[in-house]
């Protein structure tokens, strides 16, 4: 599967390099807040991103955007509680998030060496909670309606190629029976684009 959508993501961008467009890899830094920093406080590491924008005219592009963003956190040897039943011993805590959405984008000096951009995604997001104790695992799944303002920057490096630095926040709003509370977390992006004239 993993192989699958990696070759599947490649020739997407091989075949749109020759239109008019930016295709951007990025490695993402996450954030929690909300609800999501009272299920885990840490910054996650683990995130990347995928970003295609068409250029509908030198300053807009529209296009979409995938995320994967993983935040864990290993909790001491404790007693807790949910709904009615306690149980002891350590805690593993997992929460997965793959935002999809559209994002219509905004560069500010487009053909300067130094290109700021304002970007607003909106779409889905997928988030599914874990916690694992002793042999139990609870579980909770959610599709988030999901808004995602963007700032960043495109430091160009040639006409072809750039670094792509940017800030992302989403915020996945309340949704589903297993985990209801919004979902949101900020990430600091970095990157490498592929421009096409």
């Amino acid at each position: 599967m993993k192989k699958t959508i990696l070759i599947l993501l490649c020739s997407l961008s091989l075949g749109t390099l020759y239109a008019q467009s930016n295709v951007t890899f990025n490695y993402s830094i996450g954030f929690p807040s909300g609800d999501l920093s009272d299920f885990t406080k840490q910054v996650s590491f683990r995130g990347a991103t995928f970003d295609f924008r068409k250029m509908v005219n030198p300053n807009i592009g529209v296009g979409f955007s995938l995320g994967w963003n993983v935040f864990y956190e290993e909790l001491a040897s404790d007693t807790y509680t949910v709904d009615n039943v306690s149980l002891s011993g350590k805690q593993y805590r997992y929460s997965n998030h793959i935002p999809m959405m559209i994002n219509p984008t905004y560069y500010l000096k487009r053909g300067e060496t130094i290109n700021p951009y304002v970007s607003l995604g909106i779409g889905t997001m997928y988030t599914r909670r874990n916690t694992d104790m002793n042999l139990y695992t609870v579980e909770q799944e959610a599709w988030n309606f999901l808004l995602q303002p963007e700032i960043g920057m495109q430091y160009m490096l040639s006409d072809m190629n750039a670094i792509n630095l940017s800030g992302k926040f989403n915020y996945g709003f309340k949704a589903g029976n297993e985990l209801t509370a919004a979902q949101s977390f900020f990430t600091l992006n970095i990157g490498f684009t592929f421009l096409s004239h």
